[in-house]
């Protein structure tokens, strides 16, 4: 058992089966022994690599995509742009050079949101003279209009699950089995004021926290302006199922096997995202597929231009990343990672997404 595993062990000895949020805040946050506190996860070497780190194009497109919408905005000078889990800085960086030229002349004050000390020792490298600061939640962000950029956050942030059973839901737990390793159970009373209707043995996620999260910038965004955008992995529709997965080694994994040596997401529900930011008065665009919002912002033009003086290796490398961001299979990035934008009012159509 990891030394986390046997903190958790005791914590359930002590005060009984954990929720999966519970479990998941534990395994990735931890102060000592988090995940995120731990370790670089990203690249061949780590567990996992997201579209920053396939290429340069992603955070070049979303770069652009800021300069659009800064100047819908009115061109605040500086202009606020903020990252929510900026990996190792890359995809910032990237936006930056962009925005250099879609905004010239403008300055951009970088905020990024990082709890990880690792990660942050990396940003630090890769930002150095960008004048960025950092922050440990959204509380302490400069007011004022701005854009929030959140590539592969909400997966990340705790859920809850129920199961549908005869008397109503109940929340999925976390217990010890009899030779002491972790299991599954549910609680025994069911949860009062979950409206959502399906048959028994059905599994509900409710992401509490990204939907406070998202309430809160929404609530900023109506009121001081800007626009977030977040791509993640998720359905656009509600749904039911079991979508908690752990990742190590760029493998699937027991999410109970190894707590805070193994990645664990969920898919992100983009409906309720999007509902959560509506009850507060923003503006809602899309989600829509990975594949149809870089494809849309030029994501072939700009692959073309850096063709053009790259060698043959190169271009084949180019080719490869348009080839992996835009894969429309079931399983692949251009299809299961969905776009949301989410405006304060007033700016209009968006680039990547279809007007309404």
């Amino acid at each position: 058992m990891t030394p986390l595993g046997a903190e958790i062990a005791a914590l359930i000895r002590h005060g009984g089966p954990i929720g999966i949020d519970r479990y998941m805040a534990l395994c990735l946050g931890h102060p000592v022994h988090g995940y995120y506190r731990t370790r670089d996860p990203l690249g061949v070497r780590g567990d996992f690599t997201t579209a920053p780190e396939i290429s340069q194009m992603f955070g070049e497109l979303l770069g652009a995509w800021s300069g659009y919408v800064h100047g819908r905005m009115g061109r605040p000078d500086p202009l606020v742009l903020v990252e929510l889990g900026p990996g190792r800085g890359t995809l910032m960086a990237d936006a930056l050079r962009a925005l250099g030229t879609a905004a010239p002349g403008v300055r951009v004050t970088p905020h990024l949101v990082e709890t990880g000390p690792v990660l942050r020792a990396v940003q630090e490298r890769t930002l150095a003279g960008k004048g960025a600061t950092w922050h440990a939640g959204i509380e302490t962000l400069p007011e004022g209009p701005a854009i929030i950029l959140a590539n592969e956050f909400f997966d990340c942030l705790p859920v809850r699950q129920f199961e549908r059973r005869a008397t109503g839901w109940h929340e999925r737990q976390i217990g010890l089995g009899p030779e002491g390793d972790f299991v599954y159970g549910l609680a025994p009373e069911a949860t009062p004021g979950i409206e959502a209707e399906g048959p028994e043995g059905r599994l509900l996620s409710v992401p509490g926290v990204g939907l406070a999260l998202m309430r809160q910038l929404a609530r900023r965004l109506r009121e001081s302006g800007g626009g977030l955008l977040a791509i993640d992995y998720g359905h656009s529709r509600p749904g039911f199922g079991d979508t908690l997965q752990a990742l190590s080694g760029h493998r699937f994994t027991d999410p109970l096997a190894a707590p805070g040596d193994a990645d664990l997401t969920h898919h992100v529900d983009f409906a309720a995202l999007a509902k959560a930011a509506q009850a507060e008065g923003a503006i809602v665009h899309g989600p829509v597929a990975q594949r149809d919002f870089l494809l849309t912002l030029g994501l072939n033009a700009r692959a073309e231009r850096l063709k053009a003086r790259a060698t043959p290796a190169q271009a084949a490398a180019i080719d490869a990343a348009v080839e992996r961001l835009t894969d429309a299979s079931p399983t692949g990035m251009g299809s299961l990672f969905k776009a949301l934008a989410v405006t304060g009012p007033g700016l209009g159509p968006l680039p990547g997404f279809p007007e309404a």
